[in-house]
């Protein structure tokens, strides 16, 4: 355990420590608040005026909890998988360097140092999403506050299962990886392209229908509804309060990807917990049998 947790140590410190890393996984953050302002702030608060019937008025308290709720859901969903990827390539910047093949001539185990990869891994993403996730309570504070307090301890859980996914993934992906090439590649790819495909940046119900069904076998689709639900859970609440027709508040809801179907049945929200849940799971395992079959091999 002791060897565990040093290696654990020291892969937090080299990722916090290299500069290159650390800001490499803040773009994602900064691209998605300069998208906010300069274009998703605007599509957001169309998409949600188009949902509502004609005639139905909304305060701008209301319309900006709504809005930034999505881009808060829209931050945190992809933030938890792509600052996951740029921790985790400490792993992969190790086998470039040399540095693991020097640790596995020592007595720790290959199976404890694959872990304390993922368990780094986990940490430091999880550190890096709370900081984001304060910064977001603060915006919602400011433009308008709905949230419960079992919706901040939801929305703190919906972080730390779309960490432990995000992590997951990586591992397995990162772990074919042994050059700086393939670093950039696949950085770049997830970087770029994730944030479309789990419906942050542009919301599913807008894509043509062949491509909803593709997306709603990713895990990470779910994960972003989770998000959603919980950040705008207040809002419905308000809206209803005031007296918003039920049809009215599930025409927003299926408009931003509250409401997911799957062959045209909805998704509960106990089931979208199984599916990312059981996604990382699964990956995990996958990660520690690739590791354990490369073990046997050396």
């Amino acid at each position: 355990m002791s060897a565990l947790t040093a290696l654990v140590r020291r892969h937090s410190l080299i990722f916090f420590k290299d500069k290159g890393m650390f800001f490499t996984s803040l773009m994602t953050p900064a691209i998605l608040l300069v998208l906010y302002i300069f274009f998703l702030r605007s599509a957001y608060e169309d998409s949600l005026l188009l949902a509502l019937p004609a005639g139905l008025p909304l305060s701008d308290s209301l319309v900006n909890a709504v809005v930034g709720g999505q881009l808060f859901s829209s931050l945190l969903a992809v933030c938890c998988v792509t600052v996951a990827f740029c921790s985790n390539l400490v792993m992969v910047q190790d086998k470039v360097t040399g540095v693991r093949r020097d640790l596995t001539l020592t007595p720790v185990k290959k199976s404890t140092l694959a872990l304390s990869y993922y368990l780094a891994t986990v940490l430091s993403t999880l550190l890096v999403c709370l900081v984001a996730a304060g910064l977001c309570f603060l915006y919602l504070a400011y433009v308008g506050w709905y949230l419960s307090f079992t919706d901040i301890l939801l929305i703190f859980g919906d972080v730390v299962l779309l960490v432990l996914f995000g992590t997951a993934l990586s591992a397995v992906i990162n772990f074919f990886l042994s050059t700086q090439g393939q670093i950039s590649a696949v950085g770049a790819i997830v970087s770029a392209g994730y944030g479309f495909v789990c419906g942050a940046y542009i919301p599913i119900s807008q894509f043509s229908p062949g491509l909803q069904t593709v997306v709603s076998f990713l895990p990470g689709t779910y994960g972003t509804s989770l998000l959603r639900n919980h950040t705008l859970q207040g809002a419905y609440e308000e809206m209803a309060a005031q007296g918003f027709p039920a049809e009215a508040i599930t025409s927003v809801k299926d408009a931003i990807d509250c409401n997911l179907y799957f062959a045209g049945e909805p998704v509960a929200l106990s089931t979208m917990y199984l599916i990312v849940g059981g996604a990382a799971v699964v990956l995990l395992v996958i990660y520690l049998l690739l590791s354990f079959c490369r073990q046997g091999r050396q």
